[in-house]
């Protein structure tokens, strides 16, 4: 059997790690067939660094047939290729998970996936734990809350920043609602919590709350589960977003391996 056709949406930080990744001989099941993103100069550059076809649009993508395509782009790239893309025979990776916040898309993405018969696979980005979530979904109803540690500066050009925060001496909240409440308002910033939400009690029943933290660096993110017969508290801490690429490269090995975690 020959290699599976990889395709990358996103020319950023985020899909250099998984292009190198693979280079490096993480992905030995896959060949990277090309690249697709909005900077045409951008996005030949990344081509030409990795030995792969640079894109200009999802036809010239879709036309060589990726087994998996993998997005780490934005919400909006997975709202304007998703379809397009479960249509065209391929496995959707999303790192973008605040697209699903929309309950009428994700219900549209999941009945094109099963149309089509192909997956769509969901990247932990910098939570995980989706294992534990689930299975306490199944057994009973259950209560789900996130809590995100941010640096003010993190929190810049959104609707949560203004001025005085980058004064404070103390960590203050700046947010409290549902996580769908929370990526209509970042939809860049909160991604790991519609992945929390989608895999535990859903975007309008998960609660969060987001601190603004004096002299903080990365991100920080406290889920709890509550249900009859189980309790469960997540603590994740991530300096960078890397962990976010990193679990892309660990979906796609799950993908296709003989033994899945």
């Amino acid at each position: 059997m020959g290699k599976f056709k990889l395709a990358l949406i996103g020319c950023g930080y985020l899909n250099e790690i998984v292009a190198n990744a693979w280079k490096d001989g993480y992905l030995p099941e896959y060949e990277l067939i090309g690249v697709l993103g909005r900077d045409s100069e951008r996005v030949k550059a990344f081509a030409e660094r990795h030995g792969c076809k640079a894109w200009a649009d999802i036809d010239e993508l879709l036309a060589i047939k990726p087994d998996f395509t993998a997005e780490a782009a934005s919400v909006k790239a997975v709202q304007d290729y998703g379809e397009a893309i479960l249509n065209a025979g391929s496995n959707l990776v999303v790192l973008s998970i605040g697209a699903f916040a929309d309950r009428e898309f994700y219900e549209r993405i999941k009945n094109t996936a099963a149309r089509n018969k192909r997956r769509v696979y969901i990247a932990s980005g910098a939570v995980g734990g989706f294992d534990v979530l689930r299975t306490a979904a199944l057994m009973s109803p259950i209560r789900a809350s996130i809590g995100a540690q941010k640096a003010p500066a993190s929190l810049k050009n959104t609707p949560l920043f203004n001025g005085e925060l980058m004064d404070i001496t103390a960590p203050q909240q700046v947010f409290s609602g549902t996580t769908k409440e929370a990526i209509a308002l970042l939809p860049t910033k909160v991604n790991v919590a519609i992945a929390t939400a989608l895999a535990s009690a859903g975007p309008e029943n998960t609660a969060m709350t987001i601190q603004a933290v004096p002299g903080f660096k990365g991100d920080e993110y406290k889920i709890e589960i509550q249900g009859a017969e189980v309790r469960a508290e997540l603590n994740i801490y991530s300096r960078t977003s890397a962990i976010a690429a990193w679990s892309v490269v660990e979906v796609l090995q799950n993908a296709v391996a003989p033994i899945v975690f």
